[in-house]
């Protein structure tokens, strides 16, 4: 008969020897005496606290969010205590709450935006507002129109001329969706309840806007599984849908064929058809508006 006690008392060992081994990790020793962890307890998540203490020291001599090793970028895997268990969540860097406080204050901004804010004098945006204004003048519902791949220069007003454009067209009861890409991935990943409600959003609104594509850190399951299903959707059921980037067409395939596992350029196809399906390619150069 299998002895269950010393199966039990060897596997408790065996945690614990796992346990103070990996307390000679000083940023493992720091977690675990920053959140006055009882021993019985820490030891049950050894692993975890290993993963966390990894991270913490990436973050350590980190200089930026395009230096970032972890696994998300801008976040760490760090550990709360709740009724004397531990709940491991991604916590956002100082860098990454800088750039998330940034992009609240555009949203906010843009979202009061209306296309008689473009500054018309600048002559390097007359060709994207003069492609605004007509879009504007003959967008139609369910009509297949072409949204807009916008690519350019940091700060050079993308996001701001595309945002005006999307508020006129809330006046005219037409609904839009403005959604920063990389931030969007990271919300779905850590929100599975509502995942099912977000994503038909996003394939189902008028008019989507993918804000700052190929800014995020390239997965498989956010370019195949969420990219590439949103995208299929609304080609296949002719929804307008419009695009910002720094980063060319091509760059961005380029960007898209790199991931955590593998050079795959076929999938990354894939996905530039469909935006070369979805709508028109225009560069933007201008000064920074930003400064």
């Amino acid at each position: 008969m299998i002895n269950i006690s010393n199966n039990f008392k060897d596997l408790n060992n065996n945690l614990k020897k796992e346990f103070v081994l990996a307390l000679k990790n000083p940023h493992v020793k720091a977690i675990v005496v920053n959140l006055n962890l009882e021993e019985k307890v820490a030891m049950k998540y050894t692993s975890k606290l290993e993963s966390c203490a990894l991270e913490l020291a990436h973050c350590e001599n980190c200089l930026g969010l395009s230096e970032c090793k972890n696994k998300i970028e801008g976040y760490v895997y760090y550990p709360k205590v709740y009724q004397k268990q531990l709940i491991f969540s991604y916590v956002a860097c100082k860098y990454k709450k800088q750039e998330l406080q940034e992009i609240r204050n555009n949203a906010s901004e843009n979202n009061k935006i209306r296309m008689k804010d473009i500054d018309i004098t600048d002559k390097k945006r007359i060709k994207v507002i003069k492609w605004l204004k007509n879009f504007y003048d003959t967008y139609k519902k369910h009509s297949g129109q072409k949204g807009l791949y916008l690519h350019g220069s940091f700060g050079c007003g993308k996001t701001f001329l595309i945002s005006a454009l999307l508020n006129e067209l809330e006046l005219k009861r037409i609904n839009t969706c403005i959604i920063y890409f990389p931030e969007m991935l990271r919300n779905l990943k850590g929100d599975f309840d509502n995942f099912g409600a977000k994503m038909d959003y996003y394939q189902n609104v008028d008019i989507l806007l993918i804000d700052d594509i190929g800014a995020e850190k390239v997965t498989t399951w956010g370019r195949d599984e969420i990219l590439g299903t949103i995208l299929q959707y609304r080609m296949q059921n002719k929804l307008t849908t419009f695009f910002t980037s720094n980063l060319t067409i091509s760059e961005l395939e380029e960007h898209l064929s790199l991931t955590n596992y593998s050079e795959d350029h076929v999938k990354a196809r894939r996905i530039i058809e469909r935006i070369k399906q979805l709508s028109e390619d225009i560069c933007l150069i201008s000064d920074n508006k930003r400064k």
